[in-house]
Formats: C-alpha cells, structure tokens, sequence
C-alpha cells in the first residue's frame, strides 16, 4: 500500500466542553463534510465505529434536519472493527449503528451501501474468515491496484488503554502487515473474538478522526498525542488530516488547535 508509506500529516486536536456537546458537534462536522466532499466528488466512504461517542454522534446525525443535506443513495458505509458474534447480537457495532442511524434513513440509504463485517454464522466460523471475507468486499469497492477505497471519512473511538478499532497494546493483530484486516482471538476486551482493520488499511483513509471521551481516557490521549510508540492510537494517521475530537475531561496538558471547541469550517 503506497499511501501508507506517505509521511503522516499534522494533527489538530479539538477540545469540547463535555461527551454530549462531543458527539453534537463530530456529527454536525460529519454531515459537513459528506456534503463538501460530494461538491467535489462520488461515491463516499466513510468508516463509522461502536462505542459510547461513537454511536451517541450517529444518533445525532439521525437526529440534525441537516441530514437531509446528504445524498445517502452515494455514501457507502464501512465498519473499522466488529465484534465475532452473530447478526444481530447487542455486541455487535453493525447493530447498534443501525439502531442509532442506519435503520432511520430508510431507503435514503440503499442496502448495498451498508458493507457490515461478516456475522459469526455457520460458514463463517472463526474471525480470520470473516476478515478474509471482508477484505474481499473492501477491495471490489477500491480503486484499481488498491486494497481498499480511499475512506474519505474514517471515525475511530479509542479505549483507555489507547487502542483503535481492534487492534490493543501489545496484541499480535498490531504487526500484521500486507492485508487490509485481521482477525483477532483473545481481545483483551470482551467479546474476545473480533475483526478489525489493519494500521495499513487505516492508513489510506483521506481523514481520521478518533474521538475520545472522560476522564478515564487522558492518560491515552496524551500518550498517542506524544507519539508513543506503545499506545495504538499514535499510530493512525489520515492522508489528508487527523483530527482528534475529544472532550475537556479526556484532556491534561495537550495543545489544542481551537481552545473554545468551536469546530472550525470544513473545507
């Protein structure tokens, strides 16, 4: 993957006054940019993620009248990591995006632009298959010689031990290299079967965006910031612009690109 071995642009860190104001603002940011970028340019990409900031900011992509702005029928949606569990299950990110947003935009959103990780069913039965499976789907939607499409918008929450997507200090899944996802066994983080993309497959996204929210994240969030090479999280980077979205408790000393939380026109 060529784009990987480009340079990391810079980063900008954007600070908000708590978790719910978070989740407001990264979705207005969102449909923001799906927007701009259609100005310019179709289909679109974007990587969505689980957890508490991340499904909180579809619900309130569901919830803006400002959805409307976007043509769904040209975003294809994509996952960075899913629990190996059956379709349908809780646990699963693809189910709870669906609850949050997906279900809500209807026919807006045509089926075969969700591309949800493989469930765990009775051919699919162990996380490697379902990575296999998944990396096949990413590449019939990339542009010719690439693994992947070049996400325009790739979301990543983080955990208080710095990991993104799937992929935790000091797992195996951190070193694999020459594929785009990676099944991982004994997640560290229940449910310890999951699927993930690689730092590769990351790699090629124009933006990333990692949210991060409370307190027991401020720990990480400096150590990615200070590029520490043992937290995940250091590790991603957009070609275009990584943006950390986080809000006032997750942060301790760091520089911020815009002290009063007022996202900043996207253009």
């Amino acid at each position: 993957m060529s784009r990987a071995a480009m340079p990391p642009v810079s980063r900008d860190v954007l600070v908000h006054p708590d978790a719910g104001t978070l989740a407001h603002a990264t979705a207005a940011r969102l449909l923001t940019r799906l927007v701009d970028v259609q100005s310019h340019r179709s289909p679109v990409h974007l990587v969505v993620t689980g957890g508490s900031v991340g499904i909180a900011t579809l619900e309130a992509v569901a919830q803006s009248p400002a959805h409307a702005a976007v043509d769904w029928s040209q975003v294809h949606v994509w996952w960075g990591d899913e629990r190996f569990v059956p379709a349908g299950d809780p646990d699963r990110n693809e189910t709870q995006a669906r609850e949050a947003l997906l279900d809500a935009l209807g026919a807006a959103l045509p089926t075969g632009n969700v591309h949800p990780v493989p469930a765990q069913d009775d051919d699919v039965t162990d996380p490697d298959v379902a990575a296999d499976a998944y990396a096949g789907e990413l590449a019939a939607f990339a542009a010719a010689g690439a693994e992947v499409p070049a996400f325009d918008v790739l979301l990543l929450g983080m955990g208080p031990d710095g990991h993104v997507a799937s992929l935790f200090p000091g797992h195996e899944a951190l070193g694999t290299v020459g594929r785009p996802t990676v099944g991982v066994e004994g997640s560290p983080k229940p449910p310890p079967r999951r699927v993930s993309l690689t730092f590769e497959a990351i790699a090629q996204a124009r933006e990333v965006w990692v949210v991060a929210a409370g307190e027991e994240k401020a720990a990480a969030v400096a150590r990615a910031l200070a590029d520490d090479p043992d937290t995940p999280a250091a590790r991603v980077h957009g070609t275009e612009r990584t943006l950390w979205l986080v809000d006032v408790a997750a942060t301790g000393d760091v520089p911020t690109s815009e002290p009063d939380g007022t996202p900043e026109p996207t253009s």
